[in-house]
């Protein structure tokens, strides 16, 4: 019997995962298919319990579910730490994971970044940011979340203090933050399609020793990452997490090692057609 595999998020109509993942299910001849479904914070308890009556082999969480997620799902160790879900895994009960950190550290040393000892500036700081936030301090960066709300930024460095070395800020400080950073993480929605003429910061805001990663991979060069072109810095893409977490996920369910270099092929080809 086909296995059933889905992302749920709101809004939904974005994602590119069923296409990354039923490319590596057609490659390695599996009898899978994976949907997407739109989902409200309100409705996720039974979508979860849902999916797991009817048999579905795993899902994946995106915006805004995967704090709300941790109410429903027993969490690993580290979604529990992060307090954040992205991966819902079914053999075992009903299992949470967190695999966005895993997928942005390897987008970042994949592109010849250096994380350890990096000064990392994250904007944002909901489910992806506290995820990217944990995996970078175990890494060893110095991290700071900026944060619209402060509040919510130092709870998150407080939260991720005992992994490493985290503060937390208004956004107020942006500028002299960015001048002294390595690396500088939109882990926020803006920029994201339609909205694609929005940017964080501008090229002015950028120096040219920053790397610049936008965790926002639709479009596939984002206003971001257009803003540091022109300051002459370094640029991560999105589409590199969203497949490095997403093959994560993929041994997670299937304990088969994902063909990544297809899951990446179907994400940037259905993003420049």
């Amino acid at each position: 019997m086909k296995r059933v595999f889905a992302v749920l998020g709101d809004p939904i109509e974005h994602s590119l995962s069923p296409l990354m993942h039923n490319a590596a299910f057609k490659a390695l001849g599996m009898d899978c298919t994976y949907h997407a479904f739109q989902v409200n914070k309100e409705n996720l308890k039974d979508a979860i319990k849902g999916a797991n009556a009817l048999g579905f082999g795993g899902l994946n969480l995106t915006v805004p579910l995967k704090e709300e997620a941790l109410k429903i799902v027993e969490p690993d160790s580290l979604a529990a730490a992060i307090g954040a879900v992205n991966t819902v895994d079914f053999k075992e009960g009903i299992r949470g994971y967190n695999t966005d950190g895993i997928g942005a550290e390897k987008a970042l040393i994949d592109a010849g970044v250096k994380i350890g000892g990096a000064k990392v500036v994250i904007i944002g700081a909901g489910g992806a940011a506290r995820g990217i936030c944990f995996q970078l301090a175990r890494c060893g960066a110095d991290v700071t979340i900026a944060n619209r709300t402060p509040e919510k930024a130092i709870q998150l460095a407080d939260d991720a203090a005992v992994i490493g070395n985290v503060k937390g800020c208004g956004l107020e400080q942006l500028d002299d933050l960015i001048a002294s950073a390595d690396i500088l993480i939109n882990c926020t929605t803006l920029g994201m399609y339609p909205h694609v003429e929005d940017s964080i910061v501008t090229a002015n805001q950028i120096h040219e020793d920053l790397v610049v990663f936008d965790i926002v991979y639709n479009p596939l060069k984002t206003k971001l990452l257009m803003e540091a072109e022109k300051a002459g810095a370094k640029t991560v893409s999105g589409v590199m997490m969203l497949v490095y977490q997403g093959a994560e996920a993929f041994r997670i369910w299937t304990g088969v090692e994902p063909p990544v270099e297809i899951m990446k092929k179907a994400v940037i080809g259905a993003l420049i057609t």
